[in-house]
């Protein structure tokens, strides 16, 4: 095959016009299955001891972090890749694929290395003790030390989903989720003639249900690029196509990372409130993922539209795009949070039978109302920022409302108004608001026009060589 003709011959889902309900319900799905390990884990780990659960939502604290430090590649190839699809640069999208997969493989290794020999010095960083540190650093140990092949699954996932195919990508993950199900029943409880090990067998699981995925994720894109990855193009490193990568992906996880880091402050500050109240907050901000899972599905898949649009030109539609899009996130979230503002104790109650551990969960849940309206526009709206370009904005804003804004209130709420569990959620969800308001202005005033990384008079290549 030519080089011309590698440029022009876009595969099923790379020449068309996407819709966002196809784009969007696969995610959707993809994304409630990845939810669905955690809380797997979680529902699990409770038939052993509150105390294993907290260990491991500590442990899964630092490994969110590191999954958004993977992103950088992850989420930068993915926005460049779809402006260069809307281009018709269908070459260069292959290359960038690649790169991107070395770049995060590269990336795994050290933090794989740095989890296997820091993981004790993390996780007393965070104020835990006893039997809680143990389980922790049992789950950090494992989990960590295989994070590589995560940072494999975020770049192949990424570009199967930006290419179109996003109903394959949630059906690898169903399978993922299938595997480690079944691996928590057989090691966490020692059936099917297995030991019974606990926190150690939900970790193991993970990493043999991330092994397998890995696998089939190779094979898959290999099955859907109409250009495909020659084996040398993973060992070329590009310095325009990192440029453009690491413009996008640099801002995008710094920003994610900060966001991050804040939640760890906030499990700072509530493990001076108890053992009953870590382990709420635990419970609760499971099944709060549950309730803005639907803005993110819409969020990613506006994303890549919007990346689309921008490289083909088509700003005007990028633009009407997400206002769209924020109506339906907003609605579909609100049907979720009075769902969940009425079973709250139900849905406590599936995780732990401790009194005091069902009154404070169900007690912060009531605060989702305020929470979620506002996460959801600013996960539509900063995807949408960030596949236009606009990647750096967000930062700046979130240096100022979640470092300088929320922690401060949360550190109030919490030891000087006494205000406990409920503090911390008040605190996020100002910072939400205010993120929500400001990214609003900034979406109508499309200033983010001028962030485009590909134009669409690009002259094509005609070469197929590096």
């Amino acid at each position: 095959m030519t080089g011309v003709q590698e440029q022009t011959a876009p595969g099923k889902g790379q020449g068309k016009d996407l819709k966002l309900f196809y784009l969007t319900w696969p995610i959707f799905l993809e994304i409630s299955l990845f939810m669905m390990m955690g809380i797997a884990d979680t529902f699990m780990l409770s038939a052993i001891s509150d105390n294993a659960v907290s260990g491991v939502g500590a442990s899964n604290q630092y490994l969110h972090i590191v999954l958004l430090l993977l992103e950088v590649i992850g989420n930068g190839a993915s926005i460049v890749v779809a402006q260069y699809i809307g281009s018709k640069k269908f070459f260069e999208a292959a290359k960038i694929s690649a790169l991107a997969v070395t770049l995060n493989l590269m990336v795994g290794i050290v933090l794989s290395i740095g989890f296997v020999m820091f993981n004790g010095y993390l996780l007393q960083s965070l104020n835990l003790q006893g039997e809680v540190l143990e389980f922790a650093k049992s789950y950090l140990r494992i989990v960590g030390g295989a994070i590589f092949l995560q940072a494999i699954i975020n770049s192949l996932a990424a570009i199967i989903r930006v290419h179109g195919f996003t109903k394959e990508a949630m059906l690898v993950s169903l399978g993922m989720n299938v595997i480690h199900i079944i691996g928590n029943y057989a090691l966490i409880f020692g059936n099917f003639g297995m030991p019974a090990l606990g926190v150690e067998g939900a970790a193991i699981s993970t990493v043999v249900s991330r092994l397998i995925a890995v696998f089939v994720f190779f094979w898959m894109m290999y099955r859907i690029m109409a250009v495909k990855i020659a084996i040398r193009y993973y060992f070329t490193l590009s310095k325009e196509y990192i440029g453009k990568i690491l413009k996008i992906g640099i801002p995008s996880a710094l920003e994610q990372v900060m966001y991050q880091c804040c939640q760890l402050v906030f499990v700072f500050y509530t493990t001076y409130l108890g053992e009953a109240a870590l382990a709420a907050k635990q419970y609760a901000s499971n099944i709060s993922m549950l309730i803005y899972l639907f803005a993110f599905a819409v969020g990613m898949g506006t994303a890549i539209m919007v990346g689309r649009l921008v490289g083909a030109g088509r700003s005007n539609d990028a633009y009407t795009r997400v206002w769209m899009s924020v109506r339906s996130a907003s609605i579909g979230t609100l049907v979720v949070v009075v769902v969940v503002m009425l079973f709250r104790h139900q849905l406590v109650g599936l995780f732990t039978d401790d009194a005091e551990v069902l009154r404070l969960g169900a007690q912060v849940l009531l605060y989702s109302l305020i929470l979620e309206t506002g996460r959801t526009i600013n996960i539509v709206i900063v995807n949408s920022l960030r596949a236009s370009g606009d990647a750096k904005y967000p930062l700046y804003v979130g240096m100022f409302t979640m470092v300088g804004m929320s922690l401060p209130l949360g550190y109030l709420f919490v030891f000087h108004m006494g205000m406990g569990l409920p503090g911390i959620w008040l605190a996020i969800a100002a910072d939400e608001w205010i993120r929500a308001v400001i990214f609003y202005f900034r979406w109508r005033s499309r200033a983010w026009e001028r962030h485009a990384l590909v134009r669409p008079t690009d002259a094509p290549s005609v070469s197929g060589h590096a």
